[in-house]
């Protein structure tokens, strides 16, 4: 089978992507430094821990296991600690991913799927976001993700690789069959709070400003489910194996929540009303961000299969059941 570069493969997404590899007939390498990531997540391939600033470290995972392709999920991501320090964003999430562009085009790995962010956009206030919306990200991690985009963009030109670009909206739920899911320390993501303070494993979730100029007044979000996505990511690599050309997909189902009709949901699907209380907006947060995901659909043949509120609180729910990591 063939050989697929899984940068950040102990995480969340990444972890699901390994599992959607093996199912498609490749061999995932989860190349983790674990200071985010999960080595019990690792279950679908083979496990390389180090950094990807490390070129060396790379060199040698690129020559044992000589990869067709990369896909790349290691990146900082808190949207807060963006902002108060953009630094490590940058050295990061653009110096890593920098390192790693420049290694697999050395050992000829030429076929490249990026997880980007809806992040790059910025604010849009009643926009429904597609491809060609300009991108103004209001804090590092989104202009981080975007200045790799570019990066791509450039080694393409330069060297002939091939890049899909994902730039993802909310991501949510966990493998339905609860092998992996969603953990992180510390949490920042709405549905796992959620379901930490529904279990007394947390104080109550706050959210986070209720005066945006929404139904509500609260963040509204589109949130796609991780089986869907990651099914997105398999459709992608095919893309690249079948020698079409490099392209950017939106990945989101057009439909977006408030933060409160989330809770409502997860009230509705686990029984328990979610403790919370209000605090103040947070520095970096958008009123609303919602995915035009036409493209995908049309040239991917993607379709978004469990992303319904329900399900992704329900598959989430099971998984948070089930335990959790250790280092």
């Amino acid at each position: 089978m063939a050989n697929v570069l899984v940068t950040g493969g102990a995480g969340y997404i990444g972890s699901h992507a390994c599992k959607a590899l093996k199912q498609a007939g490749y061999t995932p390498v989860t190349y983790d430094n674990l200071v985010t990531g999960w080595q019990d997540a690792v279950k679908f391939g083979p496990f390389e821990q180090g950094d990807l600033t490390d070129r060396g470290r790379l060199d040698e995972v690129f020559a044992q296991y000589k990869p067709v392709a990369v896909m790349h999920f290691a990146a900082l991501s808190q949207v807060g600690e963006a902002m108060s320090e953009p630094g490590r964003y940058w050295a990061n999430n653009v110096g890593g991913s920098l390192c790693l562009i420049e290694a697999a085009v050395a050992a000829g790995c030429l076929d490249f799927v990026f997880s980007s962010t809806c992040a790059t956009y910025g604010e849009h206030d009643n926009v429904v976001l597609d491809e060609n919306t300009p991108q103004q990200p209001l804090n590092a991690y989104g202009a981080s993700k975007r200045a790799v985009e570019d990066i791509l963009k450039d080694f393409e030109a330069a060297h002939g690789l091939r890049s899909v670009i994902f730039r993802y909206f909310n991501v949510a739920g966990a493998d339905p069959e609860a092998e992996v899911g969603e953990f992180h320390q510390p949490e920042t993501h709405l549905v796992p709070l959620m379901i930490q303070a529904i279990k007394g494993e947390r104080a109550a979730l706050t959210v986070f400003g209720t005066d945006y100029d929404t139904p509500d007044g609260t963040c509204i979000r589109d949130y796609v489910h991780v089986c869907d996505l990651v099914d997105a990511h398999i459709l992608g690599l095919k893309w690249l194996e079948d020698g079409k050309g490099s392209r950017v997909f939106n990945l989101g189902t057009g439909t977006g929540f408030s933060v409160k009709e989330v809770l409502s949901h997860s009230h509705a699907v686990t029984n328990t009303e979610v403790p919370h209380v209000i605090g103040p907006r947070r520095a970096g947060d958008c009123t609303k961000l919602v995915s035009g995901s036409v493209r995908a659909g049309e040239e991917l043949g993607w379709e978004p299969k469990r992303s319904t509120m329900d399900q992704m609180i329900s598959d989430a729910w099971r998984w948070h059941q089930s335990g959790y990591y250790e280092r």
